[in-house]
């Protein structure tokens, strides 16, 4: 009988390093150990009560039987209003594909454009899990990197000089997981006109449109001209703006026959995405917006703190961080801190081994920039609420204040 032997693609994949972060925390918390936790890019608000009880409705009217596998035309045709709502961008249920979150929606249009050979644009940092899509399918992630002093933002110059004949897709995530980086509209339309110039589509993963800072603003990729939105693949979802990480609804939009094959694909795959979770979608879309802008309100207020208490951290510890322009993250820079004692005597040589010595000593959990693409880094999810942030920054500030730096 032959060995079970794994495939070479899954073998050599990672996990993913923000939930093995959020693993060693829990088993830290499973000891009886209080553990500050800031490692998951979740909303910490319920789902608005008006999304729960649609939900609930849809449930006692019988709506929980298969549905197309691209879902139901009610959610298609209500993300079709939101675009043309909030962006004047025109579309058609068929240019509109229901997903599983947007993590699925990505895979789907990875999975239908490359294959062995092709490469695919990324710029650093990154979030997690688009390099090991990209691999799964074959193809080879081309790293753009990107700096603090730029504000993590690529330039239309890299962008250009990144591409070659195998050249399949770039992939921009806008605002930005894990840096909070927010693109100009300026920014933006330079990288469209290079798309455009050398016809390379663009997946623009939108996730985070709603979560957006004064000084920053948000415009959607497929916005700059009809050449551009036919070079464009939106994804985004109701996990962020409305509180809904648990209910799995994403979707992609962009050119019809893009989308024909991307539903196929799901077929096969997944059969169809919760029904409950997408007419609660549709809910969400049509229904009252004022609980996205409320919550924003506070994430504005976090992240405003966040600064407050990260800004005296340059002076004393050079421990520096770029104003995030939307999202919920701080991504900031520690690597004046790695190479000399920290607490307990210990010693890091990378961001890795720093959030492992935190989580140590402080009980804090951070995830590792080196999980991004970028050394030296580490990630705090200001998702959570005020006074676990208030005693994050408490724990972390005392745990840089034991480095021989600091004396």
């Amino acid at each position: 009988m032959p060995a079970m032997t794994l495939s070479p693609l899954v073998e050599a994949l990672k996990p993913s390093a923000t939930l093995a972060a959020a693993a060693k925390a829990r088993e830290l918390k499973n000891k009886g150990v209080k553990v500050l936790d800031f490692t998951l890019g979740e909303p910490d608000f319920n789902t608005p009560e008006h999304i729960q009880a649609a939900a609930i409705e849809a449930m006692k009217a019988g709506k929980t039987h298969y549905t197309p596998s691209g879902g139901i035309a009610e959610l298609k045709e209500a993300v079709c209003r939101a675009y043309k709502r909030d962006y004047n961008l025109d579309y058609a249920p068929n240019q509109v594909l229901i997903s599983n979150g947007a993590k699925h929606s990505i895979h789907n249009v990875l999975a239908t454009l490359c294959g062995p050979g092709d490469e695919v644009i990324i710029p650093t940092p990154y979030w997690v899990s688009y390099g090991a899509l990209v691999e799964l399918t074959g193809a080879v992630p081309v790293l753009v990197e990107t700096t603090e002093a730029s504000g993590f933002v690529m330039t239309a110059a890299q962008f250009e000089a990144a591409i070659t004949p195998r050249t399949k897709l770039l992939l921009l995530n806008n605002p930005s997981n894990p840096t909070g980086a927010a693109y100009t509209p300026a920014q933006l339309e330079a990288l469209a006109k290079v798309a455009v110039a050398r016809n390379i589509p663009v997946l623009s993963d939108e996730i985070y449109e709603k979560l957006i800072y004064p000084g920053s603003e948000f415009r959607s990729f497929a916005s700059f001209g009809p050449e551009v939105k036919a070079l464009t693949i939106i994804v985004s979802g109701v996990s962020k703006a409305y509180a809904m990480t648990g209910w799995r609804i994403g979707w992609t939009i962009g050119p019809a026959a893009i989308i024909k094959a991307m539903d196929n694909l799901q077929s096969q795959e997944t059969s169809n995405p919760c029904s409950i979770s997408q007419y609660a979608a549709v809910t969400a879309l049509d229904g009252p917006q004022e609980s996205v802008e409320a919550m924003r309100v506070v994430f504005e207020r976090r992240r405003e703190y966040s600064l407050s208490r990260l800004r005296p951290w340059q002076e004393r510890f050079g421990v520096t961080c770029p104003p995030p322009g939307g999202a919920f993250y701080m991504f900031f820079n520690i690597s004046s801190m790695l190479n000399q004692p920290l607490a307990g005597g210990k010693i890091a040589k990378d961001a890795s081994e720093f959030c492992t010595i935190l989580l140590e000593e402080a009980h804090v959990a951070l995830v590792t920039g080196d999980a991004f693409g970028a050394p030296g880094f580490v990630r705090l999810s200001f998702a959570t609420d005020d006074e676990t942030l208030k005693q994050g920054f408490d724990a972390i500030e005392k745990f840089l204040a034991s480095a021989g730096s600091a004396s």
